[in-house]
């Protein structure tokens, strides 16, 4: 496990690689978690497909979330997330990095490529969120609708927990409840300019995927105007990476020419 500084009081990211041999140029194909999940448990099955072979691969934990360390007056923004993400690929000598990630992370990942162009040159969005306010669900929506004292010590992250997909749940539980409320909070204000924005004005290959069972993407027209292959996966709903493995392979695999 590698692990680097994030904040001044020495808080540590962590992460996993997997390679064969490190890309003389110093790209690699970087996993990056949703909301309450962790990387590999959500994507070391993605990068471990014959398809994928020989790349070099990054499982991030962001802060707050899995083995990562959980400082209390972190703010867990969307761009504290993207900054302590730069630290991690700065620390592993990565450039141009294919920044595979899914929601949360999705968005993440999209900020990243936004204030540090030079570490990104290709994302791929699962059900990426990119707009602030998302509808109410038992999602970042749902945990946002608590007060963050309410959610950490009146009995809302346990609330959460019972009524989650027992798979999130099982991350979840590993996750810090103040980084999980903040986190959410963050995604629901959103950021300035938006994700949406952000990704449509950006200069990385970009492929976003949604799930033919989740509620339709919106304004994906104007998403493939700007230059995003937006590409509905069949029989998968939110975590396509498990739905449809295959999907995310071959969207991952596809690298431009």
């Amino acid at each position: 496990m590698n692990e680097a500084k994030f904040d001044e009081q020495g808080s540590k990211i962590r992460w996993t690689e997997s390679t064969t041999s490190p890309d003389s140029d110093g790209t690699a194909t970087v996993y990056v978690h949703g909301l309450g999940a962790m990387s590999a448990a959500y994507h070391a099955h993605i990068a471990a497909d014959p398809a994928l072979a020989g790349r070099r691969s990054l499982f991030v934990d962001l802060p707050g979330h899995g083995t990562s360390d959980r400082p209390a007056d972190f703010g867990y923004t969307l761009e504290d997330h993207a900054d302590a993400l730069a630290v991690v690929l700065d620390e592993a000598g990565v450039r141009g990095a294919e920044l595979v990630g899914h929601s949360m992370g999705g968005a993440v990942a999209v900020v990243l490529a936004h204030r540090r162009p030079d570490l990104v040159a290709r994302l791929v969005l699962t059900e990426a969120n990119l707009d602030p306010d998302p509808p109410r669900t038992t999602g970042s929506s749902g945990i946002a609708s608590w007060t963050e004292e309410d959610f950490v010590h009146g009995g809302g992250f346990a609330h959460v927990l019972e009524h989650v997909r027992p798979m999130w749940a099982s991350t979840m539980r590993l996750t810090d409840p103040l980084a999980l409320h903040r986190t959410a909070a963050g995604l629901m204000r959103g950021t300035e300019p938006t994700m949406r924005r952000m990704l449509m004005e950006s200069t990385a290959d970009r492929t976003y995927l949604q799930g033919a069972l989740s509620s339709e993407l919106p304004g994906a027209d104007e998403l493939m105007e700007s230059g995003v292959r937006v590409l509905t996966i069949p029989g998968a709903a939110h975590c396509i990476m498990f739905d449809r493995p295959d999907a995310l392979v071959g969207a991952i695999a596809a690298r431009p020419e």
